[in-house]
C-alpha cells in the first residue's frame, strides 16, 4: 500500500511540473513579447501604430501603421470560420452518427490526411490552382487576395473542427438518444436537439482550436493573399499580422525589427482576447 501510494505520488509530481512548465513557457513567451515589443509602440505612439492606415518600414520616410494588417486579420478569420465551422460540425455530426462504416472510414482517412498535410503545401495548391480559378472566374487582374486567403484558411480548419466534434459527439452517453427516441424523436432531431447540445463544450473546444488555426497560419496566407499592406478588399492583395512578421522578419533592423515584434504582440494579445471572450460566453452558457 504504502509503495503504491508511494508512485501515485510520484506520478503527481511529474504531471504537477510538466504543468508547471507550460505555464512557465507561456509566461516567458509573454514576457519576452512585452520587453520587445514596448520599445517600439512607445517610439512610433500607440494611437499611430494601431491605427495608422499606412505600412512603410523601408521608405525614406518610413510609416509604421498595423490597420490594415489588423483588419485583414479580423476578415479573413471571420471569415474562415464562417465558411469552415458549418462545414465542419455537418461534417462532424454526419460522421459520428449518420455515416455508413466504410464511408466512415474513408472520410475520417482523408480528414486526417487533411490534418497531415504541411502549410507551404496547402499554399503551393492555392497558389497554382485557386489563386488562377478566381482570377478566371470573377475577371480579376490577380486572384491572390482575401477571398483565396479566407477559402485556404477554411480548408484548413477543417481537420481540427470535424476530429474534435466527432469526439466530443462520440462521448456523450447513448441513454439520452435512447431516451429521444423512445419519446418520439426522429433520430436525425435526437442527434441536433440531444446530442449536439449535450457535446456542446467539446464543439465549442474544436471552434477555438479552429480560430486559433486561422489567426496563427502565416506560410500558406502568405502565398494566396497577395502579402501587399493594404486595407482589406475581398478580391484586393492583402497582408496579415503573421505575414507581415514572417515576410520582413529575415532583412529587419533598428525600428523596423521592434515594429515586427509589436505586431507579434499585438497578435498575441488579440488571440488572448479571443479565446477569453469565448471562453467567458461558454462559462455564462453553462451557467
Amino acid at each position: 500500500m504504502k509503495k503504491q501510494n508511494a508512485f501515485e505520488n510520484f506520478i503527481h509530481g511529474i504531471f504537477l511540473i510538466l504543468g508547471l512548465i507550460t505555464v512557465g513557457c507561456v509566461l516567458l513567451i509573454t514576457l519576452y513579447l512585452v520587453v520587445a515589443g514596448i520599445p517600439a509602440i512607445r517610439k512610433i505612439g500607440l494611437r499611430d501604430f494601431l491605427f495608422n492606415p499606412k505600412w512603410a518600414s523601408t521608405a525614406s520616410e518610413p510609416s509604421y501603421g498595423i490597420l490594415p494588417f489588423i483588419l485583414t486579420s479580423v476578415y479573413g478569420t471571420a471569415g474562415a470560420i464562417l465558411v469552415g465551422v458549418p462545414i465542419g460540425f455537418l461534417t462532424s455530426v454526419y460522421l459520428a452518427k449518420l455515416a455508413p462504416a466504410k464511408i466512415r472510414t474513408l472520410v475520417s482517412g482523408a480528414v486526417s490526411l487533411l490534418a497531415g498535410i504541411p502549410s507551404v503545401v496547402y499554399g503551393l495548391v492555392g497558389m497554382m490552382v485557386l489563386v488562377p480559378g478566381i482570377r478566371g472566374l470573377f475577371h480579376i487582374p490577380d486572384g491572390a487576395s482575401l477571398f483565396a486567403a479566407i477559402i485556404v484558411l477554411a480548408i484548413m480548419i477543417l481537420p481540427s473542427i470535424i476530429n474534435v466534434s466527432i469526439t466530443a459527439l462520440e462521448a456523450v452517453p447513448k441513454e439520452y438518444e435512447d431516451a429521444s427516441l423512445a419519446l418520439g424523436a426522429t433520430p436525425v432531431e435526437t442527434y441536433f436537439k440531444v446530442s449536439v447540445p449535450a457535446a456542446k463544450s467539446g464543439i465549442a473546444a474544436a471552434v477555438v482550436l479552429g480560430v486559433g488555426r486561422a489567426i496563427g497560419e502565416a506560410m500558406a496566407v502568405m502565398m494566396v493573399s497577395g502579402n501587399a499592406p493594404n486595407l482589406p478588399e475581398l478580391f484586393g492583395s492583402v497582408r496579415f499580422l503573421t505575414t507581415a512578421v514572417a515576410s520582413e522578419m529575415s532583412y529587419s533592423s533598428g525600428l523596423q525589427r521592434q515594429a515586427l515584434f509589436s505586431i507579434a504582440l499585438v497578435l498575441f494579445l488579440f488571440i488572448m482576447l479571443i479565446n477569453a471572450a469565448l471562453n467567458f460566453f461558454l462559462k455564462r452558457s453553462k451557467e
